[in-house]
């Protein structure tokens, strides 16, 4: 296993690499809700401790670019820091509810697995989808506004993977997670 770091060090990380205020506002919401959804399903401490330092650094990569790019650029700035292999994998397929090999090709990132499989991977991508930021910082989304947000970029694969990977996580939860306080 390498380096797992401490919430410090995920913040000291995100000010190393420049990222703006708005970023790290962002990270730290995304933090707070993907904490409730692991620990209400009574996920072992380590797997906690996951979710949370890879929710902290998920937009490490908006240092470089604000577009789709992000995530593979995040995993990339982790990887050279020497940070553990399932940390790096959540932060990079963190995109929506994640991006098919084919859709990939089409965004020109690079050919990686953009689909989250972990129950981690899963926590940290949803808990960004109903996360966004606005002038007056992070704004927490219901999932129709989520689906209604991907459906009019024209992303309607990412909305149905989205509501679908919300009621996975409910279930796992025993409560919708538009509901989760």
């Amino acid at each position: 296993m390498r380096m797992m770091p401490t919430v410090e060090m995920c913040l000291s990380f995100l000010a190393e690499e420049n990222c703006p205020n708005a970023v790290i506002d962002h990270c730290m919401a995304v933090e707070h809700l993907a904490l409730k959804i692991a620990k209400r399903m009574r996920l072992d401490q380590d797997t906690v401790d996951l979710v949370s330092r890879a929710a902290l650094l998920h937009d490490i990569g908006r240092s470089k670019t604000h577009g789709i790019g992000h995530a593979a650029a995040s995993a990339d700035i982790l990887r050279k820091r020497g940070l553990d292999e399932s940390l790096v994998r959540i932060v990079e397929r963190h995109i929506g509810a994640g991006i098919s090999p084919e859709e990939a090709a089409e965004l020109g990132l690079p050919p990686r697995n953009y689909m989250p499989e972990t129950l981690a991977e899963k926590i940290v991508a949803h808990a960004d989808n109903l996360i966004t930021h606005d002038e007056r910082g992070p704004k927490r989304w219901k999932l129709a506004d989520a689906v209604e947000r991907e459906r009019g970029k024209g992303h309607e694969a990412q909305a149905i993977r989205m509501e679908k990977l919300h009621w996975e996580l409910s279930g796992l939860t025993g409560i919708d997670l538009d509901e989760i306080a």
